[in-house]
C-alpha cells in the first residue's frame, strides 16, 4: 500500500500532528487525528455502534483545505 501524503496540520510543529493521506489503490482517505474523548464517542454512538476495527478521531477545522485536496485526489484516481 502506497499512501500519497497530502498535508499535516499547518499550525503544529510537524511532529505527532493531524495528517491526511490518500490511498489511491484502495480508494480510501487515511487520516491521523486526536483520539476522541468519551463525550464525543458517546455522541457518535447515538448513530450506531463503533466496531472494534474502527475508531473516532478528531481533526481541526483548519484541516478542511487538506481534506478537500485529499478528496479531489481520491476522486481523480477513481476516474482512471
Amino acid at each position: 500500500m502506497a499512501l500519497r501524503f497530502i498535508a499535516k496540520d499547518p499550525q503544529t510543529d510537524g511532529a505527532n500532528c493531524p495528517t491526511v493521506w490518500v490511498d489511491e489503490e484502495r480508494q480510501e482517505l487515511v487520516m491521523q487525528g486526536w483520539k476522541a474523548d468519551e463525550e464525543t464517542r458517546a455522541d457518535c454512538l447515538t448513530a450506531g455502534p463503533i466496531p472494534d476495527s474502527e475508531d473516532v478521531v478528531r481533526l481541526p477545522m483548519r484541516m478542511v483545505a487538506a481534506i478537500r485536496e485529499a478528496c479531489d485526489v481520491a476522486e481523480r484516481s477513481a476516474v482512471r
